[in-house]
């Protein structure tokens, strides 16, 4: 099988990302960079990570009106991501506009379109934080309700946890991508993370993708810690 896993690199050091990237290449499928490292690097720091020759998911969930999102992704698309990222929460229309904008951008540019995919909740939520946000379905109910919006606006998959991969499933059928974040190896802390399997677990469920982040970057050894959760995973 195809390495599912890309490597959470979140740090503002580009010099620290990226000679973390070349040691674990060949060990992992690709790799995530977000706000933290956007913020600091901007696109020509996905740029130089890019040239290592890994897929790149460049995760920084936009959220905004239809117009401003719009506008985001098409600076975004300069950095050629394998995969980018709206949230689902920002509703149908920004949602279409989203995918009209990238499928524009790919068309211009003359490059193969980006994987588009919605969060739905994010992994460090549980019941009890939906409640407080106002919002009293369980989060399975929640998570597969903005799966199969984001799948009738023409997105091509969803960010969930493990433990909706199936309902989503269901309702969205095998086609539509599942990128499964905040998955944790066997006896390794939870940290932020509430809505958790292993990775293991993930796949086994029905995962495309899984993101793991301080499991293997914080670790003592990062290239034994990939190797470790790649032998769970037969590859």
């Amino acid at each position: 099988m195809l390495n599912p896993v890309f490597v959470a690199i979140d740090t503002p050091d580009l010099e620290a990302a990226r000679k973390l990237a070349v040691n674990l290449s060949g060990h992992i499928g690709g790799i995530k960079v977000g706000l933290e490292f956007f913020c600091a690097n901007g696109v020509a720091g996905v740029l130089e990570l890019s040239q290592l020759g890994m897929p790149i998911f460049l995760d920084l969930k936009f959220h905004d009106i239809p117009n401003t999102v719009a506008g985001a992704l098409r600076g975004a698309m300069t950095a050629h991501p394998s995969i980018l990222n709206v949230h689902a929460t920002g509703g149908e229309e920004m949602m279409k506009t989203a995918v009209a904008t990238v499928e524009e951008c790919a068309v211009k540019m003359n490059c193969k379109k980006p994987l588009l995919i919605a969060v739905t909740i994010l992994t460090s939520l549980d019941s009890a934080d939906l409640h407080m946000l106002g919002s009293f379905d369980a989060p399975k109910t929640q998570v597969t309700r903005l799966a199969k919006l984001s799948q009738d606006c023409g997105l091509d998959g969803v960010v969930c946890s493990a433990l909706e991969i199936s309902a989503v499933r269901k309702v969205c059928g095998n086609s539509f991508k599942l990128i499964v974040p905040g998955v944790r190896p066997e006896g390794n802390e939870m940290g932020d993370q509430k809505r958790t399997l292993t990775p293991k677990q993930a796949i086994e469920n029905g995962a495309d993708y899984i993101v793991i982040g301080r499991p293997i970057t914080s670790a003592a050894d990062p290239i034994a810690a990939a190797q470790a959760i790649n032998s769970t995973l037969l590859i």
